[in-house]
């Protein structure tokens, strides 16, 4: 064996591996979008198997709340760009593989050109509207990607998009789940996650990119894996062979006015903007940093109430409800000034 395989020689001594799986490993190139709780787990373990390059998508900055769960960073590495921290981080771990960190935000304007470039894409994102992006983009790409969702307790696991041998391709995301009301369900940092979850569903997608690549094993194409960490039982939900969606343009991607919680502060002290709360009475009651409270799911039947010439600021506790809410008030009062609150209560100093 050569010196350059030693590293894995384990792996290339399972039955039906060898060198010649651990050399597939060396020339694929997998992107991973979202650093996150999943994007942890999933890159060190591609990383240490050995994967030749992988992009580390993600445009976010660390934040302390993220650390239970996002185990590549230390409360030191807060405020920093989570895809420009992992890369290095990981570049240590195996200096003889190639890591490439994309911080930008992923859009309708540059995902075919960015997923263009990478042989699968793992999806380790939290908001919908990336979800439905990635899968779009890769339905028309012709790439596979490796859906994954953790809520609570709960967790799920997806490879989308695999073409079969009749040259037809599996189910995607939009087969199972045709369009969602992404204001009605809170991601992770919001409806609260088990730590260990993250890492069980982030390895499982790593297992899975890691036999496409290799050719090994069964993939959960046209399947579901649903996993319950409380009660470690897991199921498969099977949901077909051939999608029956025909997917042929992105969803251009919403441009949502922001403002950071330094500006946000200078404003209030100077009574220039009013706040609204879009989280639950449950979370309010915690804590809040005042303003009106309007839980996003009652946006719509007070939707007049933003129909002013002032500016006003909606908050949550990451970002992404606020989000949401500031999209569907656009799109009754295109010209309001109407603005979310950067990263949510996570990014804003009290």
């Amino acid at each position: 064996m050569s010196a350059d395989l030693t590293r894995y020689s384990c792996q290339i001594a399972l039955p039906g591996f060898g060198e010649a799986a651990q050399k597939l490993l060396q020339h694929s190139k997998v992107l991973v979008v979202g650093a996150g709780g999943l994007g942890c787990p999933a890159l060190q373990y591609l990383v240490s198997a050995g994967v030749g390059t992988i992009g580390v998508a993600d445009h976010d900055v660390i934040s302390v709340s993220n650390l239970h769960r996002q185990i590549l960073y230390t409360p030191a590495d807060a405020g920093l760009k989570k895809a420009i921290v992992a890369s290095e981080r990981l570049q240590k771990q195996n200096p003889d593989i190639r890591l490439i960190a994309v911080d930008i935000k992923i859009t309708s304007d540059n995902v075919l050109d960015i997923m263009g470039q990478y042989d699968i894409v793992v999806d380790g994102t939290d908001n919908f509207e990336t979800r439905y992006l990635l899968n779009d983009a890769a339905v028309m790409l012709g790439k596979p990607l490796v859906f994954g969702a953790i809520y609570q307790y709960e967790g799920q696991v997806a490879v989308w998009n695999i073409k079969n041998p009749d040259g037809s391709y599996s189910p995607n995301y939009r087969d199972v789940y045709p369009e969602v009301d992404a204001t009605q369900i809170p991601n992770c940092a919001e409806g609260g996650v088990i730590p260990t979850l993250a890492g069980i569903i982030g390895c499982i997608q790593a297992n899975e990119v890691i036999k496409y690549i290799t050719k090994t094993g069964e993939l959960l194409s046209g399947k579901i894996l649903v996993f319950d960490a409380q009660s470690l039982q897991s199921r498969v939900i099977k949901i077909g062979k051939t999608t029956k969606i025909n997917i042929t343009s992105l969803v251009e991607t919403a441009d949502i006015p922001t403002i950071t919680a330094e500006d946000l502060k200078a404003g209030l002290a100077e009574n220039r903007i009013e706040l609204i709360d879009v989280r639950t009475l449950q979370e309010r009651d915690l804590f809040d940093i005042g303003g009106v409270h309007i839980p996003v799911e009652e946006i719509e039947e007070n939707i007049t109430y933003f129909d002013s010439d002032s500016a006003k600021v909606l908050y949550c506790a990451t970002g992404n409800r606020s989000a949401e809410a500031v999209k569907l008030i656009r799109q009754k009062y295109p010209d309001a000034k109407i603005f979310s609150l950067e990263g949510g209560l996570n990014q804003f100093p009290v």
